[in-house]
């Protein structure tokens, strides 16, 4: 742990938390106080290249200067009368996403820039939402889709000796996790994404209007064009197209509530009254059971080329445009050119569920990943129920101790209380709940000043029983990918009539489009919390895991954290490790987790450490967004939670664009946003970390503090009556992303362990 603000000794065992040095440079400006200490940034200079892909040659990226706008580019011949090519230069004002000619990666926004990227439209919000708490919308071009699937395991079983109340606490028999995918929502149309036709060409032309393209008033237009030419052969089709959004809270969700106020260890009634008033109707941003999208969207034909109408993305700099007939495509031509997406496999925390982290997961599919959240059975969940296959009364891995009461006292020398279990018409319920589970004598292992420390015995039970979980759910999603989705479907267990689930189960996924849809290889493992930990026992398990090839742990609970037992356990593999500034307090802590980062180190791959500042551990999750007030009030949280969600999701993405594979992101990081290279910094300039809102030592890792308090709530205050400067972030509405205390653009994150340029390919590119 940091002494206080004004001493600060050197420990000789941390390589990298007290000891001052000379830091790489880094384009985000310093911190005026020098005095204070500050964490070095390590470096090495190994190469580094993707193990299962061939090192691509990289050529350095040139940012693209502004043409001048001419007359002529804006001129719209009369159509000819037989097909020519007219090519054009992309107009840098007009362009949603502009490419370096050398590399096609993407550039710095302009300020020349007309206007925000596109966006996918999403779920308006409900009246409900309106009133109490609401989701944010996600902010990527693609439309987010939603399923759940609860699939018996291959092998059933236990994990660990534990029991509670004469049953194994820890038993593995069904798999149950959300799919997060980028889908078609209601008010897009395959047809029109894949292929511009002549007649709309030359309207466009006539009109002399090509921005109308993708506004809301050409949608409508596109629309009754569609159906006119079609003759009303779709129908009249009202709604959102008959998709619905999934609610936050799991089901049954007044019983999750009820769950969490035990997780919580508080009054029942109070905390399940207050989360039902206020969370019950708040849904995702997201479709369930929607179609599974082709691709990302057109821009506009002035941005796109010819490949790029037929793709349905932006590759070239010198566009051209086809006047004339065009054979339309085959069914087959069609599959052909449709996406494939990479694979994060999402691992949460104490206390979580497959909605706790919608935010993030949402905002990655939103992207272009398809986001598998496993929600985990091995009580470290607030509340999940585990639905039996069949009619049995027990599944085969429970292996319940069936002896009397009377034989396990005189054994074991306890008293077991039995509890009544509920009957359905006279029979057990073809179900079971699985509550949090604290561990014997030991309630509060997670405090950093516990002095029995962590449950061992119990968490690295809980992990393996994890990474089969994982497995599992990877297990389905391959044979979804290889054509079997109607056999998923068929053992699906969240269908209607089954506890936890939705009358819609599976209805309405089209199981033909996933299939070859999916890099099944190069997967990306991530987790918040106890999911960090999770996730770097996942990198360590490289005979287990062979398809993991990266991971990103977001504020990973390190004294959970399995040592390596071996050189051959060891981390290998890149890593991106993002903290919050409550947990860069916690001394031991940091060191787990700088030290798994030099693992990959030493073992010549690129790895990151970084932290958010005035960020809370609750940052990644979406109880600081439904519930920002209570996050500053309690936890003293100084980031704006909407732009940690931002930070967190904009640092996996660069990273991400920088350890997978072209092919995997190709289609969509162009559409990434990359406006300030949070993990590619230049070397030179210092890091400076600071302790101003270092709590005091029983409110570590739980809470920052606020010196002067008051006074810098009511500046804030005052501050959000008057017009917000230029520095300070926006979302997707424009609307400022202020926090209590705003560092500005580019000085929101500290980075203490980075590579240097030589080791990853693109970093040289990316950080000119």
């Amino acid at each position: 742990m940091p002494p206080p603000e004004d001493q600060h000794p050197p420990n000789p065992s941390s390589s990298n938390y007290s000891q001052p040095s000379s830091l790489a440079s880094s384009s985000r400006p310093s911190s005026p106080r020098n005095s204070q200490p500050f964490f070095p940034r390590h470096s090495t200079s190994s190469s580094y290249s993707q193990p299962s892909e061939p090192p691509q040659p990289s050529e350095p990226s040139q940012l693209p200067q502004p043409q001048p706008q001419h007359d002529h580019d804006h001129e719209q011949p009369h159509p000819p009368s037989s097909p020519r090519v007219i090519t054009r230069t992309a107009n840098p004002r007009t362009s949603t996403i502009r490419t370096s000619t050398a590399t096609g990666a993407p550039s710095r926004p302009s300020h020349h820039q007309a206007g925000p990227p596109h966006r996918a439209a999403g779920p308006p919000p409900t009246l409900r939402e309106k009133m109490f708490h609401a989701l944010p919308p996600h902010t990527g071009p693609l439309n987010v889709g939603f399923m759940e699937l609860e699939l018996p395991v291959r092998d059933p079983r236990t994990f660990s000796h534990i029991k509670r109340n004469g049953e194994f606490a820890l038993k593995l028999d069904t798999v149950l996790f959300a799919v997060y995918y980028p889908c078609e929502g209601p008010e897009e149309k395959p047809q029109e994404k894949a292929i511009m036709t002549r007649d709309r060409i030359r309207r466009c032309r006539g009109s002399g209007n090509w921005a109308g393209w993708d506004s809301a008033a050409g949608r409508r237009r596109r629309e009754q064009d569609e159906e006119g030419d079609r003759g009303g052969e779709m129908g009249e089709e009202k709604g959102h197209g008959g998709l619905t959004r999934p609610t936050w809270l799991p089901r049954p969700r007044l019983s999750t509530c009820k769950g969490y106020a035990n997780f919580a260890n508080m009054p029942n009634a109070p905390v399940a009254s207050y989360f039902a008033l206020t969370s019950m109707f708040t849904k995702l941003p997201a479709w369930r059971n929607a179609k599974l999208s082709d691709g990302p969207p057109l821009a506009g034909p002035e941005e796109m080329g010819e490949e790029a109408l037929n793709r349905g993305f932006s590759d070239t700099s010198e566009l051209t445009l086809v006047w004339g007939p065009r054979p339309v495509p085959d069914a087959e031509e069609l599959r052909r050119r449709r996406a494939k997406y990479p694979v994060i496999m999402f691992s949460h925390g104490l206390g979580g569920s497959r909605t706790v982290y919608s935010t993030i997961c949402g905002e990655l599919a939103s992207y272009g990943f398809v986001v598998v959240a496993v929600e985990h059975r091995d009580g470290s969940g607030a509340r999940t129920y585990v639905n039996k296959e069949g009619s049995s009364p027990d599944l085969c891995s429970q292996n319940l101790d069936r002896r009397s009461n009377t034989e396990r006292e005189k054994e074991d020398g306890s008293v077991f209380k039995t509890k009544r279990r509920r009957t359905k018409n006279g029979k057990k319920k073809p179900y079971y709940m699985v509550d949090y589970l604290f561990p014997l004598d030991n309630a509060q292992d997670t405090r950093p000043h516990n002095p029995a420390g962590v449950d061992t015995e119990l968490r690295s039970a809980q992990i393996d029983m994890r990474c089969a979980e994982i497995q599992e759910a990877y297990h389905i999603l391959g044979m979804i990918n290889e054509g079997q989705g109607q056999e998923v479907a068929r053992r699906n267990l969240r269908k209607k009539g089954n506890k936890g689930s939705s009358s819609k189960g599976l209805i309405g996924i089209d199981w033909q489009d996933w299939t070859g849809r999916l890099f099944l290889q190069n997967v990306t493992m991530m987790g918040h919390s106890f999911g960090g930990a999770t996730a770097a026992q996942v990198l360590r398990l490289r005979e287990d895991f062979t398809w993991i090839s990266q991971g990103i742990l977001l504020d990973a609970w390190g004294p959970a954290m399995p040592e390596a037992d071996s050189e051959e356990h060891k981390i290998q593999k890149p890593i991106l490790a993002i903290g919050s500034e409550a947990f860069m307090h916690w001394k031991d802590n940091f060191e787990r987790v700088e030290n798994l980062c030099l693992e990959a180190r030493e073992a010549g791959v690129p790895s990151w450490m970084t932290t958010i500042r005035g960020s809370v551990h609750l940052a990644a999750a979406d109880f600081a967004v439904l519930y920002p007030n209570w996050m500053s009030l309690l936890m003293k949280s100084l980031v704006n939670p909407k732009r940690a969600i931002q930070l967190h999701v904009e640092s996996a993405l660069e990273f991400l664009r920088l350890t997978l594979p072209e092919q995997h992101h190709a289609k969509f990081s162009k559409a990434w946003p990359f406006e300030e290279g949070l993990l590619t910094a230049t070397a030179g300039a210092a890091n400076e970390v600071s302790f101003d809102f270092r709590p005091k030592e029983k409110w570590v890792a739980a809470r920052l503090k606020i010196p002067h308090e008051f006074k810098l709530r009511t500046r804030n205050w005052a501050k959000r009556r008057v017009q917000p400067g230029p520095h300070i972030p926006r979302d997707r509405s424009g609307k400022p992303l202020a926090g209590l205390v705003d560092w500005g653009a580019g000085n929101e994150i500290w980075v203490h362990i980075s590579p240097d340029k030589e080791e990853v390919p693109h970093v040289s590119e990316e950080a000119e």
